[in-house]
């Protein structure tokens, strides 16, 4: 049975336990000197400066070999090998932003597109003239170049506006679908561990027909948008995958002329905005007009584990999709118990011994089938076990299911009560209609501890049980033992859920590409769906499992989102005025913004124009009132007038005041003003208290999420 981290995670870190990468030869640690802008003097040389720098603090004459990277080409800054006491004296010098450790990052289909209503084939609507000219920047383990998910049959040559190069190393080529590769790990672009593949063809790869698992999901495997460009940037190697390297990665991009960039990585822990190296990179793609679509982390059901959690960053959860993977497990009295995972072995009904315990001598247990809470045997014939937080299908070397608690209880009272307790695992059918989405038991939550008034994560997509592009250099499993290998794998984590809404964000962008993206995550976050309420398949202490802090605004609609009506806008002077109400200095703000920028102290982090609404609040025990000020930009039609509607959740008892309640436009890209008024009293303590407001001309239905509670989930 393969480990949690290896089916959604993809767990690259040998040095998870250091915050930084340490050169023990002369106890120098990699540090990120963050800088800003770029100066906009014509004569300002970066690589200079920083060479400068290092010669300063080090009094080195040549520092070639403390440098590790120079970022120069959309941002100012440079990873070097420091001590800490050269550590402190960078830090303090004038036109330095931060100072921090090269931290390492976590890796965090045939039928997701069609949940997501977005169907191949001629009822979906498609612009394929300028889908060809999107490009989407995948950060990631690099890309199988050869997958048939990758082919420029059909295609013509890359749009003008890139910039590119294809560095993928030796053997390895681009062509009219992947038309850059850049590599950051000295491995070269080729993807070693499938993460980066599967990621990349899920957002964008070709229609591939006929694909599947031994059989299983068969289908159509196909990315949101096919007929546009993927340019690989591989920042993860298969040992380490750094902050050093995500920079380089961000340099590169917004200067290469990509459109989108996705991200299947999280760190260890939310970071503030300055030494977050995710943050600073995608506000500085940002401000290019490149919209940063991030994987919300692996680290749920645990409250206040949300990991992206910038503004200027789309972050996306993981649920599932109305098909699921179950195998079933036949007793020798004829009953049967459904479980979840990949089984594409067939035992064909034959019945073997069933041996129950968590400790085996494998002599033992040779020839028969292991039903165990925890552990698995290489000699067994199949392996039972009980599914304690999991809930998704895995891939294994030998034939196996995981069953419910429930089941799996029943299964061991079968076992104590026969003389000889018998059964088979069967192949994984697939199976649809079931309760969908819910917010996957892994996936990260809320809330927000950097910016305790900004919801995140921001939407969910689906990230259970994906079919997309792998390698055929390793297993499915990625168990010695298996010896298979396949061109199509399944995996489920966040890492799957990113890439999704990446491409949906790239759908729209293929009938807007006018669109910023503030505006085209409005659209996302509006149209949203809500979440079902159904945890059912959840541990009883995921208590935020049908929450906003779990799917933020809801399950995306791409269908919906290229027509939403009102749109939320925010540009890099609303991000300056949040980052002012975290009481940033002036001074700080200036060397990120490259311009003169002067804080007024007044800014409320939760005024910002932002589609949903949060407020944490600090005493539960007396009533409180909040207040949340917003524009909408009108891109419907003109002469049109929007009605608020108010919709409480799970009983929350909270009044909600909308001012004005109706808002009338007379033209496209009208902008109106109105302010929310939150009160109440007594909140719960453990959960969230929640209304959607709704603005709706009687075709369009503007819905925000709004959200307040007590800090006592970090």
């Amino acid at each position: 049975m393969a480990k949690r981290a290896d089916i959604f995670c993809l767990l690259v870190l040998f040095l998870s336990s250091v915050s930084a990468i340490i050169d023990d030869s002369q106890n120098k640690q990699v540090y990120v000197v963050y800088m800003g802008s770029l100066p906009s003097q014509l004569e300002y040389t970066p690589m200079s400066h920083h060479m400068s720098i290092l010669q300063e603090v080090t009094g080195e004459s040549s520092v070639e070999g403390r440098l590790v990277r120079s970022y120069k080409r959309s941002f100012n800054g440079f990873a070097a090998r420091l001590t800490d006491s050269e550590r402190e004296r960078v830090a303090e010098m004038e036109g330095v932003v931060s100072v921090f450790p090269n931290m390492n990052y976590k890796l965090q289909t045939t039928a997701s597109w069609d949940f997501l209503w977005l169907k191949e084939g001629k009822n979906t609507k498609r612009n394929l003239a300028i889908e060809s000219d999107i490009i989407i920047g995948v950060f990631d383990t690099g890309i199988w170049p050869e997958s048939e998910s990758f082919s420029d049959k059909g295609f013509g040559p890359p749009p003008k506006k890139w910039k590119g190069v294809c560095s993928g190393g030796k053997n390895f080529t681009c062509n009219n679908k992947l038309i850059g590769a850049r590599d950051y790990t000295r491995e070269g672009a080729r993807d070693l561990q499938g993460h980066g593949t599967h990621t990349a063809s899920t957002a964008a790869g070709n229609a591939v027909e006929n694909t599947s698992f031994y059989g299983i999901g068969n289908g159509t495997a196909r990315g949101g948008v096919p007929a546009s460009r993927i340019a690989a940037y591989k920042v993860c190697s298969e040992t380490d995958c750094t902050a050093a390297s995500l920079l380089s990665a961000f340099d590169d991009a917004i200067a290469d002329g990509v459109d989108l960039i996705s991200i299947s990585l999280s760190g260890n822990n939310p970071q503030k905005y300055e030494k977050d190296p995710m943050a600073i990179g995608s506000f500085h793609a940002n401000v290019k007009g490149i919209l940063t679509v991030n994987a919300a982390g692996n680290s749920g059901p645990v409250p206040a584990s949300i990991e992206s959690v910038a503004p200027w960053i789309l972050s996306v959860a993981a649920s599932t999709t109305n098909r699921g993977f179950f195998t079933k497990v036949v007793l020798g009295n004829g009953k049967t118990l459904v479980g979840r995972s990949v089984n594409s072995f067939d035992l064909k009904g034959k019945k073997y011994p069933l041996v129950y315990g968590d400790v085996f001598n494998e002599s033992l247990v040779q020839g028969k089938i292991v039903v165990s809470r925890f552990t698995t045997s290489e000699v067994a014939v199949a392996s039972i076990r009980r599914d304690g937080y999991e809930h998704y299908a895995s891939i294994s070397s030998k034939p196996f299911s995981v069953l419910p608690p429930d089941d799996f209880d029943s299964l061991v009272s079968y076992i104590n009560s026969t003389r000889s307790p018998q059964g088979s695992v069967l192949k994984t059918e697939a199976f649809f209609n079931q309760t969908a989405p819910t917010v996957a038991s892994f996936s990260s939550r809320g809330p927000n501890i950097i910016a305790v008034d900004l919801l995140k994560p921001d939407v969910s997509a689906p990230g259970v049980e994906i079919l997309a592009a792998y390698i055929p250099l390793i297993s499915p499993s990625e168990e010695e033992s298996d010896k298979r290998r396949v061109k199509y794998s399944v995996l489920s984590g966040t890492s799957m859920a990113c890439p999704h809404v990446a491409g949906v964000a790239a759908y729209i962008k293929t009938f807007h590409p006018e669109w910023s993206p503030s505006v085209i995550k409005s659209a996302i976050m509006t149209t949203a769906w809500p979440m079902n309420d159904n945890t059912t398949g959840f541990e009883s202490t995921d208590v935020l499992a049908s929450t906003e802090f779990a799917s933020g605004a809801g399950h995306v609609d791409p269908v919906a989102a290229i027509n939403p009506g009102l749109v939320y806008e925010l540009d890099k002077s609303d991000h300056i005025a949040f980052l002012c109400g975290l009481n940033y200095t002036s001074k700080t703000l200036q060397l990120i913004a490259g311009e003169a920028v002067t804080c007024s102290g007044k800014t409320l982090p939760r005024n910002l124009n932002y589609p949903s609404m949060s407020a944490k609040i600090y005493d539960s025990n007396s009533s409180f009132t909040v207040t949340f000020k917003r524009t909408v930009t009108n891109l419907g039609t003109p002469n049109s007038t929007y009605k608020s509607k108010i919709v409480l959740n799970r009983g929350a008892k909270l009044s909600v005041k909308v001012t004005p309640r109706v808002l009338s436009f007379k033209r496209v890209n009208e902008k109106q003003s109105f302010t929310v008024t939150v009160s109440g009293n007594n909140l719960n303590r453990k959960l969230p208290s929640s209304a959607n407001l709704i603005w709706s001309d009687g075709t369009h239905n503007v819905r925000s999420v709004i959200v307040v509670y007590i800090g006592d989930y970090s």
